[in-house]
């Protein structure tokens, strides 16, 4: 198993377990590293990039899921949804307009409403152990490598972007650590269905931007790596459909303090591409756990700290997905004892309670828009 494995996986299970589906359909009802280490630098005025969260709540009920949203959309232009395919419902035979009703439009219509725009990014393996099959499929019996079931992932996709009309979509999640961490067969699975859903979106002739994202930390080897830099050109060979790059980054795990992140930490991932990019998810502990030690400050430092190596590539977005710190006695247990790990990177408390994190959060907000 790759060492990366091990917090990925528990990131990944605490977000799963965050969406919680009914609380969605609730919604519905209601209505080192190497490279050089910056200096301090006077913040800039304005900001090439959108700024953004998921809806994920603090505890799952609908009441917070609004509450969160009412809350963070002022602070916000775009709104996004990273999630596994509902493969049991696919391969049941239900539709995936029937599924889109039921589980999703409504609620971005809600996000609508607020005058956010929407970035979708559907997740191609399990979110929770990136060497395996998405969940679903393990339990069904079947797996990504199946024709059937990539048929099944690229009529979805076309009916999220017909239906729910995102203005960016995301056909992987950290491709490079899939390949890093999986079988051989299920990466190329990856890929092929990756690629043929690409294709299938643009014949279907919609023109929003199209991505994968990478994990930075793997690009940089400084997470289960040997330290040594590797890049993406792989990502970028097995993926030429993509318009934009995502970036998934938590670099509290490889660096002590935000101001050790080098300068050319994303610049350097897309030197050569000529891509735009975006970071779709990452984060900074406001709390010390395991062996990492951070606090509510340094944490505000790492917003800032985003911000600066974001406008050194002229960044589209920073989407973060959790606004709120998890309560985690309210979700299913028992929860992996590595959860804490990832349980203070909200911007709030458990309660809405605001951290030092988003004054500097807001910050970046009042920054003019390019």
């Amino acid at each position: 198993m790759n060492p990366l494995t091990p917090p990925d996986t528990a990131r990944r299970q605490f977000l799963k377990s965050m969406a919680a589906g009914s609380v969605v359909a609730g919604l519905a009802a209601c209505g080192g590293g190497g490279g050089e280490r910056s200096n301090p630098v006077p913040p800039a005025s304005t900001r090439t990039w959108r700024l953004g969260f998921s809806p994920n709540p603090p505890r799952p009920t609908t009441q917070a899921v609004i509450t969160g949203i009412d809350l963070w959309s002022q602070r916000a232009e775009l709104a996004v949804i990273h999630e596994e395919m509902p493969w049991r419902d696919l391969l049941a035979g239900m539709t995936p307009d029937a599924i889109l009703d039921r589980d999703k439009v409504q609620l971005v219509n809600y996000l609508r409403g607020k005058g956010l725009q929407l970035v979708y990014i559907g997740d191609l393996s399990d979110g929770l152990s990136r060497p395996d099959e998405a969940p679903q499929l393990r339990a069904l019996g079947r797996s990504l490598t199946e024709p059937t079931v990539q048929r099944a992932c690229r009529d979805y996709m076309v009916a999220v972007v017909r239906r729910l009309t995102p203005e960016f979509v995301g056909l992987a999640a950290e491709t490079n650590l899939i390949r890093a961490a999986a079988p051989a067969a299920l990466y190329q699975a990856v890929v092929r269905t990756a690629n043929d859903t690409a294709d299938a979106i643009r014949a279907a002739g919609a023109a929003m931007p199209l991505l994968i994202s990478v994990q930075v930390e793997t690009a940089w080897g400084v997470l289960g790596g040997n330290g040594s830099y590797v890049g993406i050109d792989t990502d970028r060979t097995d993926f030429p459909f993509i318009d934009m790059l995502g970036l998934s980054s938590y670099p509290y795990f490889a660096y002590a303090r935000p101001e050790d992140i080098p300068d050319d930490y994303y610049s350097r991932v897309l030197l050569g591409t000529g891509l735009p990019c975006m970071a779709t998810e990452g984060g900074w502990t406001s709390a010390n756990v395991g062996s990492f030690t951070s606090s509510p400050g340094m944490q505000a430092r790492y917003v800032t700290r985003q911000a600066q190596l974001l406008d050194s590539v002229s960044a589209r977005a920073l989407l973060h997905l959790l606004f709120a710190d998890p309560d985690m006695a309210t979700f299913p247990q028992p929860l992996p004892p590595n959860l804490p790990l990832f349980a203070s990177i909200g911007l709030t408390d458990s309660e809405f309670n605001p951290k030092p994190s988003l004054a500097s959060w807001d910050a970046l907000h009042r920054r003019r828009l390019l």
